[in-house]
């Protein structure tokens, strides 16, 4: 959908910004009627632009104080290595994020933990024994000035 107008513009900034607004409530700072806000977001929807809306949790505040980015090689590449090692990333609860990634790396992870013995708990037990993994690179993050905002 590449016919976007400034009202779907708009929409998409305002969801980008609060993602929690009701289509009634998205309406009025707009300036549409319920309705016609409802079907402009489900057009977004069913077109792929909008893919949920969630709410943003506080990793430090819910007791995980450290965020590392992890650099990735794999030892052995090829179709069947990379759909085991994705399945096998995805389903551990400490990473955050999965980039498949061109570049030094063939995966980017975005790990979180309690404190870093906690991630070298994880990193030894579980990523370091995952189907595949060569090389790792860890990038502990300082600090983050903002997590996400509209495009």
């Amino acid at each position: 959908m590449s016919d976007l107008d400034d009202m779907d513009r708009a929409i998409l900034k305002a969801l980008a910004e609060d993602g929690r607004l009701s289509a009634g409530a998205l309406g009025r700072r707009l300036g549409l009627s319920q309705p016609a806000t409802w079907r402009r977001v489900r057009r977004l929807e069913d077109a792929g632009i909008l893919k949920g809306r969630r709410v943003r949790l506080n990793p430090e505040a819910l007791g995980f104080g450290v965020t590392v980015f992890l650099g990735i090689k794999l030892a052995t590449k090829g179709r069947i290595s990379l759909e085991d090692f994705e399945r096998a990333v995805i389903a551990i609860p400490e990473v955050q994020l999965v980039q498949h990634v061109l570049g030094l790396y063939d995966y980017r992870l975005r790990v979180v933990a309690r404190d870093l013995a906690d991630f070298e708990r994880v990193l030894r037990r579980r990523i370091m024994t995952l189907p595949g993994v060569g090389n790792v690179e860890a990038n502990v993050l300082l600090s983050e000035e903002r997590r996400t905002g509209p495009l």
